[in-house]
Protein backbone atom coordinates (compact mmCIF):
# COMPACT_ATOMS: atom_id res chain seq x y z
CA UNK A 1 0.00 0.00 0.00
CA UNK A 2 1.23 3.56 -0.70
CA UNK A 3 0.11 6.55 1.41
CA UNK A 4 0.28 10.07 0.16
CA UNK A 5 2.47 12.40 2.18
CA UNK A 6 0.66 14.94 4.42
CA UNK A 7 0.04 18.43 3.08
CA UNK A 8 0.49 21.54 5.29
CA UNK A 9 -1.65 24.65 4.95
CA UNK A 10 -1.29 27.98 6.84
CA UNK A 11 -4.48 29.65 8.03
CA UNK A 12 -4.28 32.75 10.23
CA UNK A 13 -0.84 31.97 11.59
CA UNK A 14 -1.72 28.45 12.70
CA UNK A 15 -0.25 25.40 10.83
CA UNK A 16 -2.42 22.29 10.50
CA UNK A 17 -1.60 18.91 8.87
CA UNK A 18 -4.09 17.25 6.54
CA UNK A 19 -4.03 14.12 4.42
CA UNK A 20 -5.82 12.93 1.35
CA UNK A 21 -7.13 9.79 3.08
CA UNK A 22 -10.23 10.21 5.22
CA UNK A 23 -10.25 6.46 6.20
CA UNK A 24 -7.66 3.75 6.37
CA UNK A 25 -7.70 1.33 3.42
CA UNK A 26 -9.36 -1.94 3.99
CA UNK A 27 -7.18 -4.77 5.23
CA UNK A 28 -4.61 -2.49 6.88
CA UNK A 29 -5.83 -3.45 10.34
CA UNK A 30 -4.74 -0.16 11.95
CA UNK A 31 -5.40 -0.55 15.67
CA UNK A 32 -7.67 1.88 17.41
CA UNK A 33 -6.98 1.22 21.08
CA UNK A 34 -6.27 -1.80 23.25
CA UNK A 35 -5.94 -5.36 22.07
CA UNK A 36 -9.28 -5.63 20.22
CA UNK A 37 -7.56 -4.76 16.88
CA UNK A 38 -10.60 -3.14 15.31
CA UNK A 39 -10.24 -0.95 12.27
CA UNK A 40 -10.80 2.80 12.72
CA UNK A 41 -13.56 4.16 10.56
CA UNK A 42 -11.76 7.48 10.12
CA UNK A 43 -8.11 8.34 9.80
CA UNK A 44 -6.60 9.36 13.19
CA UNK A 45 -5.14 12.74 12.07
CA UNK A 46 -8.60 13.98 11.03
CA UNK A 47 -9.93 13.82 14.58
CA UNK A 48 -11.77 16.90 15.83
CA UNK A 49 -9.42 17.15 18.84
CA UNK A 50 -6.31 18.34 17.06
CA UNK A 51 -3.09 18.84 18.99
CA UNK A 52 -2.26 22.01 16.97
CA UNK A 53 -1.79 25.20 19.07
CA UNK A 54 -4.66 27.70 19.26
CA UNK A 55 -4.54 31.16 17.70
CA UNK A 56 -2.37 33.71 19.53
CA UNK A 57 -4.35 36.53 21.23
CA UNK A 58 -4.39 39.86 19.43
CA UNK A 59 -2.11 42.55 20.91
CA UNK A 60 -1.87 46.32 20.60
CA UNK A 61 0.71 47.19 18.01
CA UNK A 62 1.48 50.69 19.35
CA UNK A 63 0.65 53.05 22.20
CA UNK A 64 0.15 52.33 25.87
CA UNK A 65 -0.83 48.88 27.15
CA UNK A 66 -2.61 48.92 30.51
CA UNK A 67 -1.85 46.38 33.22
CA UNK A 68 -4.95 46.65 35.39
CA UNK A 69 -4.93 45.76 39.08
CA UNK A 70 -8.09 45.86 41.13
CA UNK A 71 -7.68 48.29 44.02
CA UNK A 72 -9.53 47.60 47.27
CA UNK A 73 -8.09 50.37 49.47
CA UNK A 74 -5.92 53.52 49.38
CA UNK A 75 -7.00 54.68 45.93
CA UNK A 76 -8.71 57.75 44.46
CA UNK A 77 -11.23 57.90 41.61
CA UNK A 78 -10.55 60.69 39.12
CA UNK A 79 -12.84 61.82 36.34
CA UNK A 80 -11.39 61.61 32.84
CA UNK A 81 -12.36 65.25 32.45
CA UNK A 82 -9.74 66.05 35.08
CA UNK A 83 -7.14 63.36 34.37
CA UNK A 84 -7.15 64.16 30.62
CA UNK A 85 -7.39 67.94 31.12
CA UNK A 86 -5.36 69.82 28.54
CA UNK A 87 -2.96 72.44 29.76
CA UNK A 88 -0.70 72.50 32.77
CA UNK A 89 0.36 69.17 34.24
CA UNK A 90 0.90 70.96 37.55
CA UNK A 91 -2.81 71.79 37.71
CA UNK A 92 -3.81 68.15 37.16
CA UNK A 93 -1.25 66.94 39.68
CA UNK A 94 -2.36 69.42 42.34
CA UNK A 95 -6.02 68.48 41.79
CA UNK A 96 -5.28 64.75 42.04
CA UNK A 97 -3.27 65.29 45.21
CA UNK A 98 -5.99 67.40 46.84
CA UNK A 99 -8.71 64.86 45.98
CA UNK A 100 -6.62 62.10 47.55
CA UNK A 101 -6.28 63.92 50.89
CA UNK A 102 -8.64 63.27 53.82
CA UNK A 103 -11.10 65.91 54.99
CA UNK A 104 -9.46 68.60 57.07
CA UNK A 105 -6.02 68.33 55.48
CA UNK A 106 -4.39 71.74 54.84
CA UNK A 107 -4.10 72.76 51.19
CA UNK A 108 -2.56 76.18 51.56
CA UNK A 109 0.15 77.23 49.14
CA UNK A 110 2.77 76.71 51.83
CA UNK A 111 1.46 73.21 52.59
CA UNK A 112 1.38 72.23 48.91
CA UNK A 113 4.90 73.56 48.34
CA UNK A 114 6.20 71.14 50.98
CA UNK A 115 4.88 68.25 48.86
CA UNK A 116 5.58 69.47 45.31
CA UNK A 117 8.86 70.64 43.84
CA UNK A 118 7.20 73.57 42.02
CA UNK A 119 7.36 77.04 43.50
CA UNK A 120 4.66 79.20 45.04
CA UNK A 121 3.83 80.94 41.77
CA UNK A 122 3.10 77.68 39.91
CA UNK A 123 1.07 76.29 42.82
CA UNK A 124 -0.95 79.51 43.14
CA UNK A 125 -1.66 79.51 39.40
CA UNK A 126 -2.82 75.87 39.57
CA UNK A 127 -5.18 76.64 42.46
CA UNK A 128 -6.57 79.62 40.57
CA UNK A 129 -7.27 77.51 37.47
CA UNK A 130 -8.96 74.80 39.55
CA UNK A 131 -11.13 77.40 41.26
CA UNK A 132 -12.07 79.06 37.96
CA UNK A 133 -13.14 75.68 36.50
CA UNK A 134 -15.15 74.65 39.57
CA UNK A 135 -12.91 71.92 40.98
CA UNK A 136 -12.27 74.06 44.07
CA UNK A 137 -14.58 76.47 45.88
CA UNK A 138 -13.70 78.87 48.66
CA UNK A 139 -16.47 80.08 50.97
CA UNK A 140 -16.06 82.86 53.49
CA UNK A 141 -18.14 82.09 56.58
CA UNK A 142 -18.48 83.69 59.99
CA UNK A 143 -17.89 81.41 62.96
CA UNK A 144 -19.95 81.29 66.17
CA UNK A 145 -17.65 83.86 67.82
CA UNK A 146 -17.80 86.22 64.88
CA UNK A 147 -14.46 85.16 63.42
CA UNK A 148 -14.37 85.09 59.62
CA UNK A 149 -12.95 81.83 58.24
CA UNK A 150 -12.43 80.54 54.71
CA UNK A 151 -13.58 77.00 53.95
CA UNK A 152 -12.37 75.17 50.85
CA UNK A 153 -14.44 72.51 49.08
CA UNK A 154 -12.88 70.10 46.54
CA UNK A 155 -15.24 68.61 43.94
CA UNK A 156 -14.59 65.39 42.04
CA UNK A 157 -17.26 66.66 39.63
CA UNK A 158 -17.57 70.46 39.21
CA UNK A 159 -20.94 71.82 40.23
CA UNK A 160 -21.87 68.88 42.47
CA UNK A 161 -23.77 69.48 45.71
CA UNK A 162 -21.60 69.15 48.84
CA UNK A 163 -22.10 65.88 50.68
CA UNK A 164 -23.40 67.59 53.81
CA UNK A 165 -26.23 69.15 51.83
CA UNK A 166 -26.87 66.08 49.68
CA UNK A 167 -27.22 63.68 52.64
CA UNK A 168 -29.42 65.94 54.74
CA UNK A 169 -33.00 64.91 55.35
CA UNK A 170 -35.33 66.01 52.55
CA UNK A 171 -37.78 68.72 53.40
CA UNK A 172 -41.45 67.69 53.54
CA UNK A 173 -43.33 68.37 50.37
CA UNK A 174 -45.83 71.18 50.63
CA UNK A 175 -48.15 72.75 48.16
CA UNK A 176 -47.00 76.26 47.54
CA UNK A 177 -46.93 78.83 44.85
CA UNK A 178 -44.10 78.49 42.36
CA UNK A 179 -41.34 80.95 43.09
CA UNK A 180 -41.01 83.74 40.56
CA UNK A 181 -38.05 83.56 38.27
CA UNK A 182 -35.07 85.68 39.19
CA UNK A 183 -34.97 88.96 37.32
CA UNK A 184 -32.45 89.01 34.50
CA UNK A 185 -29.19 90.78 35.17
CA UNK A 186 -29.24 94.34 34.00
CA UNK A 187 -27.01 95.47 31.21
CA UNK A 188 -23.95 97.55 32.12
CA UNK A 189 -25.47 100.62 30.43
CA UNK A 190 -28.64 100.34 32.53
CA UNK A 191 -26.67 99.94 35.76
CA UNK A 192 -24.46 102.89 34.88
CA UNK A 193 -27.52 105.08 34.36
CA UNK A 194 -29.39 103.80 37.44
CA UNK A 195 -26.45 103.72 39.86
CA UNK A 196 -24.04 106.40 38.64
CA UNK A 197 -22.55 107.18 42.07
CA UNK A 198 -21.75 103.53 42.85
CA UNK A 199 -20.31 102.92 39.38
CA UNK A 200 -18.14 106.02 39.64
CA UNK A 201 -16.87 105.01 43.08
CA UNK A 202 -15.83 101.56 41.85
CA UNK A 203 -14.24 102.98 38.72
CA UNK A 204 -12.08 105.35 40.82
CA UNK A 205 -10.68 102.65 43.12
CA UNK A 206 -7.50 102.18 41.00
CA UNK A 207 -6.55 105.77 41.95
CA UNK A 208 -6.21 104.53 45.55
CA UNK A 209 -4.73 101.10 44.67
CA UNK A 210 -3.85 100.24 41.08
CA UNK A 211 -4.50 96.53 41.76
CA UNK A 212 -8.24 97.24 42.09
CA UNK A 213 -8.83 97.68 38.37
CA UNK A 214 -12.25 96.12 37.67
CA UNK A 215 -13.87 95.02 34.45
CA UNK A 216 -17.18 96.45 33.28
CA UNK A 217 -18.96 93.24 34.24
CA UNK A 218 -17.43 93.27 37.73
CA UNK A 219 -18.48 96.88 38.28
CA UNK A 220 -22.01 95.97 37.19
CA UNK A 221 -22.07 93.13 39.72
CA UNK A 222 -20.70 95.16 42.64
CA UNK A 223 -22.64 98.38 42.05
CA UNK A 224 -25.86 97.26 43.86
CA UNK A 225 -23.88 96.39 47.01
CA UNK A 226 -22.18 99.80 46.97
CA UNK A 227 -25.57 101.46 46.51
CA UNK A 228 -26.83 99.64 49.60
CA UNK A 229 -23.99 101.22 51.59
CA UNK A 230 -24.91 104.63 50.19
CA UNK A 231 -28.56 104.09 51.10
CA UNK A 232 -27.48 103.35 54.68
CA UNK A 233 -25.96 106.82 54.91
CA UNK A 234 -22.29 105.92 54.45
CA UNK A 235 -20.36 108.65 52.61
CA UNK A 236 -18.49 107.62 49.45
CA UNK A 237 -15.09 108.37 50.97
CA UNK A 238 -15.80 105.98 53.85
CA UNK A 239 -16.85 103.25 51.42
CA UNK A 240 -13.65 103.71 49.43
CA UNK A 241 -11.62 103.55 52.64
CA UNK A 242 -13.38 100.35 53.74
CA UNK A 243 -12.60 98.73 50.39
CA UNK A 244 -8.96 99.80 50.12
CA UNK A 245 -7.53 100.10 53.64
CA UNK A 246 -5.55 97.14 54.97
CA UNK A 247 -5.37 95.18 51.73
CA UNK A 248 -2.99 92.20 51.67
CA UNK A 249 0.43 92.70 50.17
CA UNK A 250 -0.40 90.22 47.40
CA UNK A 251 -3.78 89.64 45.75
CA UNK A 252 -3.70 86.22 44.07
CA UNK A 253 -7.25 86.27 42.75
CA UNK A 254 -9.47 88.76 40.98
CA UNK A 255 -9.96 91.82 43.22
CA UNK A 256 -13.72 91.74 42.61
CA UNK A 257 -14.09 88.75 44.92
CA UNK A 258 -12.18 90.51 47.69
CA UNK A 259 -14.28 93.65 47.28
CA UNK A 260 -17.53 91.63 47.28
CA UNK A 261 -16.45 89.95 50.50
CA UNK A 262 -15.72 93.28 52.18
CA UNK A 263 -18.99 94.80 51.01
CA UNK A 264 -20.91 91.87 52.50
CA UNK A 265 -18.99 91.36 55.76
CA UNK A 266 -18.24 95.00 56.65
CA UNK A 267 -21.67 96.36 55.74
CA UNK A 268 -22.68 98.80 58.50
CA UNK A 269 -26.17 99.09 60.00
CA UNK A 270 -28.57 101.61 58.58
CA UNK A 271 -28.12 105.11 59.97
CA UNK A 272 -31.27 106.85 61.13
CA UNK A 273 -29.64 110.30 61.06
CA UNK A 274 -26.56 111.70 59.35
CA UNK A 275 -23.35 111.86 61.31
CA UNK A 276 -22.72 115.20 63.05
CA UNK A 277 -20.10 117.40 61.56
CA UNK A 278 -16.82 117.29 63.51
CA UNK A 279 -16.04 120.31 65.67
CA UNK A 280 -13.69 122.64 63.85
CA UNK A 281 -11.88 125.62 65.34
CA UNK A 282 -13.08 129.00 64.08
CA UNK A 283 -11.17 130.44 61.18
CA UNK A 284 -9.14 133.54 62.14
CA UNK A 285 -9.50 136.30 59.53
CA UNK A 286 -6.61 137.75 57.57
CA UNK A 287 -5.30 141.22 58.43
CA UNK A 288 -2.80 143.52 56.69
CA UNK A 289 0.13 144.68 58.85
CA UNK A 290 0.14 148.43 59.45
CA UNK A 291 3.92 148.45 59.34
CA UNK A 292 4.98 146.21 56.42
CA UNK A 293 1.57 145.57 54.79
CA UNK A 294 2.04 141.80 54.99
CA UNK A 295 -0.96 139.54 55.50
CA UNK A 296 -1.31 137.79 58.82
CA UNK A 297 -4.11 136.16 60.79
CA UNK A 298 -5.41 138.00 63.80
CA UNK A 299 -8.71 138.93 65.37
CA UNK A 300 -7.98 142.66 65.13
CA UNK A 301 -5.89 144.79 62.75
CA UNK A 302 -2.43 145.93 63.82
CA UNK A 303 1.15 144.87 63.32
CA UNK A 304 2.39 141.43 62.37
CA UNK A 305 4.62 139.43 64.68
CA UNK A 306 7.83 140.43 62.89
CA UNK A 307 7.05 144.10 63.22
CA UNK A 308 6.16 143.73 66.89
CA UNK A 309 9.44 141.93 67.62
CA UNK A 310 11.39 144.57 65.71
CA UNK A 311 9.68 147.36 67.61
CA UNK A 312 10.43 145.74 70.96
CA UNK A 313 14.14 145.32 70.09
CA UNK A 314 14.53 148.91 68.92
CA UNK A 315 15.91 151.20 71.73
CA UNK A 316 13.61 153.84 73.05
CA UNK A 317 14.32 157.41 71.79
CA UNK A 318 16.18 159.78 74.15
CA UNK A 319 14.12 162.55 75.70
CA UNK A 320 15.87 165.93 76.33
CA UNK A 321 14.40 168.35 78.76
CA UNK A 322 14.86 172.10 78.19
CA UNK A 323 16.74 173.98 80.94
Amino acid sequence: MRLRSPQFHCDGGTTAATTAHRTAPGGTAIPVRGPDHKEEKTFPMTSAHSNAPSSAPSRVSSGVIHIRTRQTSHFTVLANRLAQRAGSAVTVGVAAYILSLPDGAPITIAALCTHFAEGKKAIAEALRELEDEGWLERRVERGPRGRVVTRTFAYDVPGAVPESAATSAPAPETCREPEPAAPPQQAPEAVREALPEAVGLLARLPHRDRRLLLSEREITTLAPAVTEWLDRGVPPQEIAAALTDGLPARINRRPARLLAHRLAVLRPPARTSPLPEPDRPPVVPLQNCDGCDRAFRADHPGHCRACRVSAEARPAPEVHCAA
